[in-house]
């Protein structure tokens, strides 16, 4: 499964999902003797018993057959952690960061049978500066779904969203971009239904090799909006036409909703109405799947945090599978999507390809994921260098990025330098990673005073707060009334106190809990030894979704009635 719903009716779209042949080699190595193992795709390779913490180069492969001669677009959902990908023994992409999407067109495909190649690299190398040993576990494999596609000459590509209101009229701006990947250049257009509403984008022409985007706006007589309460869901249906052509030659499917995000007077707004996010930070990540969920382990996940009465989940710290968002957008479910980069020191920020790795990603992820209308917030830089000149540069820059693609979000990051922060200026809301009754046996209501205190002096003064993380270990099970750390009863009594002085507090816009499910970390040295099992195990559930003692607690202050 792609998406939660069909994205085409004119395209042909073959999911590759089943078994592929596999096997691991040496880095640098493209030479393969045999392929010993048949792993799922998507999945982790971890699951398989021979490989559980294997960390290297794998060599996945299947062949294909096509009925046709056809130009085949290749999309691959998320590959973890770097891809090449050869189609009979011919490179045809290549990529990095394995939380975002990636596509290849091969023209003129013969009818026949042909071998797909895709070399996975999850090792941490010198080229890698954002693929780094985490507090959380970056799995390998083809990790989440790979579609082949059949597609003309000249293509639509992909469709952007923007909802607008004045007043109580609602309207959209539009973008299509349109590939030729054909030998002469093409006159486009493109027709547009939404919300019982045809319209027309602005034609152009595309050169051979060439993109284009074409846009257009239109106003809609009283569409449903989006909202927790009432998630409405319209189908953005594209079709494109090339020269003097009558019928269509491509086609595109989005899912939208009507809505709007403000921060006015201190708070977020949705629609107009002011808000409270309510919720979790959550890790892809199962005992039993890695980090590939299936549809219904997204579910149940969702189905726990609501029944706890969240309204919201943080992606920390990376953009998470399409499907997942594709359930938040139903659900009414509010997301903060942020980039995949974490904790990351001004030393290591140095990296020479930081820039540009942490530039794909943020583009990759906008671009990808900009029409969910349950993403209200983007995220950057989770705990990073904010705290001096040099790493204000970073911040300056990708959110400045983002801020270029899609006006339509606040943004934020998540900082844990208290007073030391200069970054809070740059963003629409202020949030904070504290963690009192655990990391220190500060009051939660007299540090958040302070934070808000920090803000105010820091270029945050008059935007929305948000306590982006806070929580304590608490180890399943381990029950004693000692109350000791790491007992779930030390873990309840902090969650206790955090929630009772954040919900007593009305100039907070939100509470996202550290975390909602344990997690697998990266073994390793240093500080990653205090993560005992290979585990951050400061979960409200465990790895299997058991509720630990603080599960009631959190329902206590986030459903009270």
């Amino acid at each position: 499964m792609i998406r939660l719903f069909e994205t085409n009716r004119i395209r042909s779209v073959t999911e590759l999902e089943g078994i592929w042949e596999f096997a691991t080699i040496e880095r640098g190595d493209r030479q393969v003797s045999s392929y010993p193992y048949l792993l799922p795709v998507p999945g982790c390779w971890e699951n398989h018993p021979a490989l559980k913490t294997y960390r290297g180069v794998g060599v996945y492969r299947r062949t294909i057959e096509v009925c046709e001669t056809a130009n085949l677009r290749f999309t691959f959902k998320g590959v973890s952690h770097t891809a090449t990908v050869l189609l009979d023994g011919k490179p045809i992409a290549s990529h990095y960061n394995a939380y975002t999407a990636f596509s290849s067109v091969v023209s003129d495909v013969n009818a026949g049978t042909h071998e797909l190649v895709v070399i996975v690299d999850n090792s941490f190398h010198a080229d890698s500066s954002l693929h780094q040993p985490n507090d959380y576990y970056s799995y390998g494999g083809i990790t989440r779904p790979v579609v082949m596609e059949r597609v003309p000459d000249t293509f639509l590509e992909r469709l952007q969203f923007t909802p607008r209101r004045a007043n109580e009229t609602w309207s959209a701006n539009v973008s299509a971009t349109v590939a030729n990947v054909g030998d002469k250049p093409r006159n486009v257009r493109v027709r547009c239904n939404l919300a019982g509403r045809k319209f027309d984008l602005e034609a152009g022409v595309v050169a051979p090799g060439a993109v284009v985007a074409l846009s257009g706006s239109s106003e809609f007589t009283s569409p449903e909006s989006w909202s927790p309460d009432s998630p409405k869901l319209y189908l953005l249906e594209a079709q494109l036409y090339t020269d003097e052509d009558e019928s269509p030659c491509d086609d595109l499917i989005e899912r939208v909703g009507f809505r709007i995000v403000t921060t006015e007077g201190g708070k977020i707004q949705l629609n107009g109405e002011d808000i409270v996010l309510k919720g979790f930070n959550r890790h892809e990540d199962h005992p039993h799947v890695g980090c590939a969920f299936p549809l219904a382990l997204m579910s149940q996940d969702l189905d726990l945090m609501e029944d706890m009465g969240a309204n919201t989940v943080r992606t920390s710290h990376y953009p998470n599978d399409e499907r997942f968002l594709d359930l938040c957008d139903e659900r009414g479910f509010f997301v903060w999507e942020e980039n995949h980069a974490r904790g990351f020191s001004i030393e290591q920020m140095r990296h020479p390809k930081f820039s540009e790795q942490c530039e794909a990603v943020n583009r990759e992820m906008v671009e990808q994921h900009v029409n969910h209308p349950s993403i209200i917030i983007w995220g950057v830089l989770n705990e990073c260098a904010s705290d001096c000149e040099e790493g204000r540069e970073h911040y300056v820059r990708q959110l400045n990025q983002i801020r270029a693609m899609d006006d339509s979000r606040p943004l934020t990051f998540a900082s844990h330098h208290r007073d030391r922060e200069i970054c809070f200026d740059l963003v629409d809301i202020v949030s904070f990673n504290l963690y009192p009754g655990w990391y220190g046996d500060e009051d939660p209501g007299e540090l958040v005073d302070l934070a808000r205190g920090w803000a105010e002096a820091a270029g945050g003064a008059g935007k929305p707060i948000i306590m982006s993380e806070f929580g304590g270990d608490g180890y399943y099970g381990y029950r004693d009334s000692s109350r000791v750390r790491g007992t779930e009863e030390r873990q309840a009594d902090i969650i206790e106190a955090n929630l009772a002085a954040y919900t007593a507090r009305p100039y907070l816009s939100g509470m996202l809990i550290w975390q909602f499910c344990d997690c697998r970390v990266t073994e390793g040295t240093g500080w990653l030894l205090t993560r005992a099992g290979t585990q951050n195990s400061k979960g409200i559930v465990d790895r299997y979704r058991r509720p630990k003692l603080a599960y009631d607690v959190v329902k206590k202050y986030f459903r009270p009635n």
